[in-house]
């Protein structure tokens, strides 16, 4: 994959999150970082890209920052979302910036199909990579709320 792909891929799955998170909850981000670390926040939600080149995104934030975007999402107040519903959310989230992102490649580019989402919950958590991929990572975020971006192609 070269340089010019992986930048367009990044653009894209960027605009992407930026654009669901508007959507979904009024929130408007800006890229704060362009980080080169592998380190999640304490909730991830990911999903497999399945296609011309096999990848996984990855979503996360920690529970302040999901408790109050589920809330906007659901309309629950943010004191009475369960973590369940926390959970949910940030799976959507995923689900809906892969969808979001899949509908702006042209058929040249990154067709993918999408798997489930799925959801982690923990301390620390990193990607180690064994072989060589490709990595773009972004932190969005506004004074409220801040999102992390990681997409491996692999």
């Amino acid at each position: 994959m070269s340089a010019f792909s992986i930048d367009r891929i990044g653009f894209i799955f960027t605009d992407a999150l930026a654009e669901v998170v508007s959507i979904t909850s009024g929130f408007l981000l800006d890229i704060s970082s362009l980080e080169d670390d592998s380190d999640f926040n304490e909730m991830v939600g990911f999903m497999s890209l399945n296609g011309k080149n096999q990848g996984i995104v990855f979503i996360s934030a920690e529970e302040a920052t999901m408790r109050v975007i589920c809330s906007f999402m659901t309309g629950i107040s943010k004191d009475e979302v369960t973590r369940n519903d926390i959970e949910d959310a940030l799976c959507e989230l995923v689900n809906m910036t892969a969808g979001n992102a899949k509908l702006r490649f042209n058929e040249a580019e990154q067709i993918y199909t999408l798997s489930p989402p799925f959801f982690i919950r923990g301390k620390d958590m990193s990607i180690t990579t064994k072989k060589r991929v490709s990595i773009i990572s972004r932190v969005l975020k506004n004074e409220e709320i801040s999102i992390k971006l990681k997409v491996v192609f692999y």
